[in-house]
């Protein structure tokens, strides 16, 4: 296993689409929610211990060797927004094409010739991660931290806020951010139905409300 690859595949130039969304982060800096660095650790800290925890253990399955396509069903029954459930297709699609460039293997392309428009990105993660060499932990840090960079990084252009700051508070959320990749991996051992269910409604129904607008800068 080459610990290089988690780097390559952790890192945020890596093209697979996820610099266009926000995680909610748009949504939540117009209503107010996130004004400052105090206020993006809290969002970010409840992302992470719910569509967080439950993305990452649906990577660290796919890693594990659970079937993909049954995963994939099982991120769609864990997704209750239309919005998002498509949102999540579109990057697992973008993310389909730059792994089977990088670390192409019969089971990427199988998943690719069984959901053509796209399995959940959680899925295809994990099963990235199973291509390049990782494990289930792997993939779980990597969509953990997908969870809580991309709110970030959104949140440095949607407020101008400081680049220095938003790098602190993922820095703060780094034992927490330990302890759900460990969950996550651990869950992965048993099985697809007893995987983390966390939800997060609020996050559900600005997600919706974001995709009608006719303007905004992220796509989600």
């Amino acid at each position: 296993m080459s610990r290089a690859a988690l780097l390559v595949l952790a890192d945020g130039r890596f093209p697979a689409g996820g610099h266009a969304h926000s995680g909610g982060a748009e949504p939540a800096v117009r209503a107010g929610r996130i004004r400052d660095a105090e206020d993006l650790t809290e969002f970010c800290r409840g992302r992470l211990h719910t569509t967080g925890l439950t993305a990452a253990a649906l990577a660290a399955a796919a890693a594990h060797g659970h079937d993909p396509l049954a995963l994939d069903e099982a991120a769609d029954a864990r997704t209750p927004s239309p919005a998002l459930r498509a949102v999540a297709r579109r990057l697992g699609r973008q993310l389909m094409r730059a792994a089977r460039a990088t670390w192409p293997s019969p089971e990427l392309a199988a998943l690719a010739g069984a959901r053509p428009r796209g399995a959940h990105q959680p899925v295809v993660l994990g099963l990235t991660a199973r291509s390049a060499g990782l494990g289930p932990e792997d993939a779980a840090y990597c969509a953990a931290y997908e969870t809580v960079g991309a709110p970030a990084t959104a949140v440095v252009r949607l407020l101008s806020l400081d680049p220095f700051e938003a790098t602190a508070v993922l820095a703060r959320l780094a034992p927490e951010l330990d302890r759900i990749a460990a969950t996550a991996a651990a869950a992965a051992h048993g099985t697809i139905d007893a995987l983390p269910a966390a939800s997060a409604p609020l996050l559900d129904i600005t997600a919706e409300a974001h995709a009608a607008w006719p303007v905004r800068l992220f796509a989600s």
